[in-house]
């Protein structure tokens, strides 16, 4: 034997992971690896990896370890253990600085994104690219035996340098542009003390910091919401009542109702999948500038370089229009992103009973309205299901799939195969007002508004939430959705709500003036395009507004302001559980953390509320119940699943690990 080639027989390779409870420092990663690198270090014939498809992790640090790495073009690399509140833990840091170059290893190692097989062999981390085909093992066995017939055919990454001409300046340029955007983060800046230790120390070395690192970021609150979220995401797709038999339906083309921002967003998604796209419209005005928009959006991307103009073209001619529901006969998923309104979605929905084939996948994108009530103006509830996209929904990635009282297991199944080729996070929610994530969001809303009423401001407010992590304060994140689209809501629930007459009286009396946010340059705020700054007239608003209400007013300090938006969310999450809108705390925490901004090193607000201890959670609450009198008995009443894991001592995980176990 005078060389050997490493190819995995079953991609994707595995990233190197354990689930959560048994994630250990000396992990079976580590000691796997460790005896890889025992074989291929002091080896004396040339090792090579083949790569086709994703090496990710320890996949690619086993890679690293080689002498030599060929790929496919369509090979995709990546060390994603920061997105863990990791740092790669098996020779990432020290290797790829050596073999691909300081600055695209930095790169690599502090996004976590994969790169291509292409950008690959321009740094150095591959040495050589073949087609992906049934010769591409051959070729590789090919390169080995070149590699092996010359004079000195091994490559050993200790006596490589990392070859930067400053590096300690590279490094601290880096630490700065990042520091704004990782202020709360723990693992960036472990990972660039690793990095710069390839760059000054012996690989062995180097090596033993690294370990020391990832067992130090291991046992970190941050690690252990990264593993679970990891973990949540390949949870969410394994859905109750929907079994491997229940094949899903063909679809073959897509026909969106709405051409408004959301229905543009939903047919752009599609589009980019490489899906035919039927936009109807009321009028060809409306089609016209709807169709010219997802041009214009193509047409954007080519200019700045990330479409080519071919694939433009294609996406562009794919998108077609219609005034009339029978041009919609062929469609096999029809997705209504109409105004949000029952009456309008019925009407919809009566529509499309009469024009749509049989067997096609009725979808609606309502983001709180009762699926089972849209679906009973049909004649077919089981082909009817709840597809709520995200604004832009061209970019964000989570999708609610909103499964109806009838709607039948190979719907879902379709749904969420349909959202994986769209790219998108598929979470299965039940049926009630907002399902999971606009369900939690209402008591946040409201506690964020009425704290405007005894005292608070929008910017104290959301600069509170914004410390804790958020991505935008509570009332900053209204004004960019529009003021008017949560009166509306309002309106629809107001027999809901009208036990209390403050509920959300600040964001109405805005509505009522006109303000409604980014879009009329006055909302919470004043705006400057989207920049925003204080409006000294809101607290007269809400001094005026409290005064008719009866509502006293007094200093409120940062620390209740945190606690009465986030435990009510979180207790909104136990009454959602309970009622199994939500199969498990993870798709919660999944929904929130991509969503609505809540922070990812957080792990999500049901993670959150494990972390800090569901006794703390529910100590507060009833505090809150108490302390605030009448409003705090109408809206701080614990969750029953809140108050029972309490008393017998269990967290939330492991109650739904012990469900799991038995189911």
């Amino acid at each position: 034997i005078y060389k050997r080639v490493l190819q995995s027989t079953s991609p994707p390779l595995s990233i190197g992971v354990e689930k959560p409870r048994r994630f250990r420092k000396e992990s079976g990663l580590n000691e796997h690896l460790g005896r890889h690198e025992s074989e291929t270090g002091p080896c004396r014939i040339p090792v090579i990896a083949a790569i086709a498809g994703p090496a990710m992790g320890g996949a690619l640090e086993i890679a690293l370890a080689c002498d030599y790495r060929v790929a496919t073009p369509d090979a995709v690399m990546g060390l994603p253990e920061i997105k863990l509140g990791l740092l790669p833990g098996a020779g990432g840091t020290q290797r790829l600085p050596r073999i691909a170059g300081l600055e695209a290893a930095t790169r690599m190692i502090l996004s976590g994104d994969p790169v291509s097989g292409d950008f690959a062999l321009s740094c150095g981390l591959v040495d050589k690219l073949y087609e992906n085909d049934q010769d591409f093992r051959a070729r590789a066995v090919d390169f080995a035996t070149e590699i092996a017939r010359l004079e000195a055919p091994k490559r050993n990454c200790a006596d490589m340098r990392v070859a930067h001409p400053d590096p300690h300046g590279f490094l601290a340029d880096f630490r700065r542009s990042i520091e704004a955007k990782t202020k709360n983060l723990v693992a960036p800046q472990r990972c660039l003390t690793s990095i710069e230790a390839a760059c000054d120390l012996p690989l062995t070395e180097g090596l033993r910091q690294e370990k020391a690192g990832f067992a130090e970021l291991l046992d970190t609150p941050q690690s252990r919401a990264g593993r679970h979220l990891f973990f949540a995401e390949r949870e969410c797709t394994k859905v109750p009542g929907v079994a491997r038999a229940n094949r899903p339906r063909d679809i073959a083309s897509v026909a969106v109702i709405g051409a408004g921002t959301m229905g543009r967003g939903i047919a752009i998604a599609f589009l980019q999948a490489g899906y035919p796209v039927t936009l109807l419209e009321t009028t060809q005005g409306a089609l016209d500038q709807g169709l010219d928009q997802i041009s214009q959006h193509f047409q954007r991307a080519v200019d700045k370089g990330r479409l080519s103009a071919d694939r433009a073209q294609i996406f562009s001619s794919n998108a077609s229009g219609a005034l009339n529901y029978a041009d919609l006969s062929d469609a096999d998923l029809i997705i209504e992103a109409a105004f949000e309104n029952m009456d309008v979605k019925r009407q919809i929905f009566e529509n499309l009973d009469r024009h749509a084939k049989q067997g096609a996948i009725l979808a609606s994108n309502t983001s709180t309205l009762d699926i089972d009530e849209i679906a009973a103006v049909t004649s077919r509830p089981e082909d009817v299901i709840g597809l709520h996209f995200f604004s832009p929904a061209n970019i964000m990635r989570l999708l609610e799939v909103v499964r109806g009282a009838k709607t039948a297991a190979d719907v879902i199944a379709t749904a969420i195969k349909t959202a994986k080729k769209i790219r998108k996070l598929p979470v299965t929610v039940g049926v009630c007002y907002g399902f999971v994530g606009n369900r939690m969001l209402e008591p946040y809303f409201r506690e964020g508004s009425r704290l405007l009423l005894e005292g608070a401001t929008p910017k104290q407010v959301d600069d509170v939430l914004e410390n804790f992590g958020m991505a935008m304060g509570i009332h900053a994140m209204a004004d960019l959705a529009g003021v008017d689209v949560g009166a509306r809501v309002r309106q629809e629930r107001r027999d809901e709500i009208a036990h209390d007459p403050a509920y959300q009286a600040v964001q109405d009396r805005l509505f009522e003036l006109g303000r409604l946010g980014q879009k009329t340059g006055r909302g919470s705020y004043l705006y400057e395009g989207r920049t925003r700054a204080e409006d000294p007239e809101i607290m007269q608003i809400s001094a005026a507004l409290a005064e008719e209400l009866g509502v006293a007013r007094r200093d409120i300090n940062d620390q209740e302001i945190l606690e009465r938006c986030l435990y009510p969310l979180i207790n909104e999450g136990f009454l959602i559980l309970e009622k199994g809108i939500a199969t498990r705390p993870g798709d919660c925490d999944l929904i929130w953390a991509n969503g609505y901004g809540f922070p990812n090193w957080r792990g999500g607000p049901m993670h959150y509320a494990d972390e800090i201890g569901l006794a703390h959670v529910l100590n507060r609450m009833n505090h809150y119940r108490q302390s605030l009198g009448a409003y705090g008995e109408m809206w701080f009443t614990p969750a029953r699943l809140l108050t029972e894991l309490v008393s017998s001592g269990v967290t939330l995980a492991e109650h739904f690990d012990a469900k799991k176990e038995k189911s």
